[in-house]
């Protein structure tokens, strides 16, 4: 079990977050395996069948430069055409080959991890120069498995090697009976082959090695639970942090609930615990009563406090109060089963209004059981 530099274990897999940084850093999984095994296999196939291409070309370029007029031979200048044009049949005739393995060598190592540009790679690293970091890195667990590797594979091809030897060993004897053009196509083919076979026992090891570099990636990104808890407090914010802007957020909110409460026509109290500030403006909205504060206990008071100083009416309706703090939201209109309750003390109050300014009679008490359906009735 892996453990990190404080003694923890790792235990906990890598976060994305943990994943996203080391690709960026160019820390992911490679198969150096994967790469020589695709090179190898594509270098053998195209040998195979561009080879009788390439053996003629290269058959008709000595044909060329063994048989030169008098006239090339006696004239200096003929070297360096002759050498020039046998340069360029030379390249034209292995280009095949050649656009293969460039292309194969684009790909396969995008293969395992896929394409990544990293500069934090182009950077000198001086920790890298340090003898003795160079001295445990010869002595570690993946320098022992490169040398297992290395051991596996040339055992490997060794074996195969051999076999293939056997296997072609008449054919390689035929060879030397053959006419010459026959026996230069008869032994591109016979290399071809014999580069295939023995590529296509390195498909073992790739085959080890791939899973081996995703376990080792993944192992490597390992995160102890503190680490984990680290990275949550960097990414969400600590906790402490985040306590004090949601405080400043409800200070905030109850600043400007506070401002509103003026603007009420209504105050509806507990008496003590509950309070909640309404107004009725049936030109805005829907037309329905709008909460502008509501409170319990401390803030209640406060409430209170406010409405009194700007001669908001204050009454008192506890089953009410309850009601409209439990079902409604700030600037928010109250619930259709509360309109005829509200409608009563709203009623009320204008009457009330009146009644001071000398313009009607004094109204009768308010009911103290106004009609709340029972589903948003709540307990004191």
């Amino acid at each position: 079990m892996a453990e990190s530099e404080s003694g923890q274990d790792k235990t906990e897999d890598p976060t994305d977050k943990r994943k996203r940084d080391s690709r960026e850093k160019g820390e992911i999984a490679r198969s150096k395996e994967l790469n020589t095994v695709a090179v190898t296999l594509g270098g053998a196939g195209g040998l195979l069948a561009f080879g009788g291409y390439l053996a003629e070309s290269l058959m008709e370029l000595m044909r060329l430069n063994f048989s030169l007029p008098r006239e090339a031979v006696i004239d200096e200048r003929s070297m360096g055409i002759f050498l020039l044009a046998s340069g360029k049949a030379a390249i034209l005739a292995a280009q095949p080959i050649l656009v293969m393995l460039f292309f194969i060598s684009l790909v396969a190592p995008v293969a395992l991890g896929g394409f990544l540009f990293s500069g934090s790679l182009l950077q000198p690293k001086f920790s890298r120069m340090n003898p003795l970091a160079g001295i445990k890195r010869m002595f570690s667990l993946n320098a022992l498995t490169e040398l297992l590797k290395a051991l596996a594979k040339f055992f490997l091809i060794l074996m195969v090697g051999l076999m293939v030897l056997s296997n072609d060993r008449q054919a390689l004897l035929a060879i030397a009976n053959e006419p010459l053009d026959q026996a230069i196509i008869h032994s591109v083919q016979v290399v071809g082959w014999s580069a295939l076979w023995m590529a296509s026992g390195l498909l073992l090891i790739a085959a080890l090695d791939v899973p081996f570099q995703l376990w080792q990636s993944h192992n490597k990104l390992k995160m102890t639970k503190q680490e984990v808890r680290d990275e949550y407090k960097d990414s969400e914010g600590k906790p402490e942090v985040k306590q004090r802007i949601r405080q400043l957020q409800r200070d905030a909110s109850q600043r400007r609930m506070m401002a509103a409460v003026p603007e009420a026509d209504v105050i509806i109290t507990n008496p003590t615990h509950y309070a909640v500030a309404l107004q009725y403006d049936p030109e805005k909205g829907g037309g329905a009563p709008l909460l502008l504060a509501k409170g319990t206990d401390f803030i209640a008071l406060k409430i209170r406090e406010i409405g009194t100083a700007h001669k908001v009416q204050i009454l008192e309706s506890p089953a009410l109060a309850r009601a409209i703090y439990y079902s409604t939201e700030i600037e928010q209109e109250i619930p259709s089963g509360l309109y005829q309750a509200v409608a009563q003390v709203l009623a009320y109050v204008f009457q009330i209004r009146q009644y001071r300014a000398g313009r009607g009679k004094a109204p009768d008490p308010l009911k103290k059981d106004l009609p709340i359906p029972p589903d948003l009735q709540r307990d004191g």
